[in-house]
């Protein structure tokens, strides 16, 4: 798989200069030392890349196959909102974000009478 923006060589290489394809707890510390990130976890990596891919626009179904998931929920878990769109979201609502907004609406529900048993 190739294309503008994908690299060839591998982030973490062994020491043949190929792709990890069996992790051990060794050369995952050498490969973090020598890439300057000695506290990342995998698991860090891939919620990293779960946001990216929703920072981007990336479809959800997109983004389950490309994180291997087979639940949506645990896709919804690897690539969460950012803040700054949630709150950019609920400004919009409100207008606050430059956009007048005349109109309020009132939803009520109609009185239920109580019936003792």
């Amino acid at each position: 798989m190739s294309g503008p923006h994908l690299r060839e060589d591998p982030v973490f290489p062994n020491g043949r200069g190929r792709p990890v394809k069996h992790m051990c707890r060794e050369a995952w510390r050498t490969a973090r030392k020598k890439a300057g990130l000695p506290q990342v976890r995998v698991h860090d990596l891939k919620h990293t890349f779960g946001r990216r891919l929703r920072a981007a626009g990336v479809s959800f179904e997109d983004r389950q196959d490309l994180l291997g998931h087979k639940s949506g929920r645990i896709t919804t878990h690897y690539s969460s909102a950012e803040l700054e769109n949630l709150i950019a979201a609920a400004n919009k609502a409100c207008g606050q974000d430059g956009h007048k907004m005349d109109t309020l609406t009132i939803l009520r529900s109609k009185k239920r009478r109580m019936v003792a048993a």
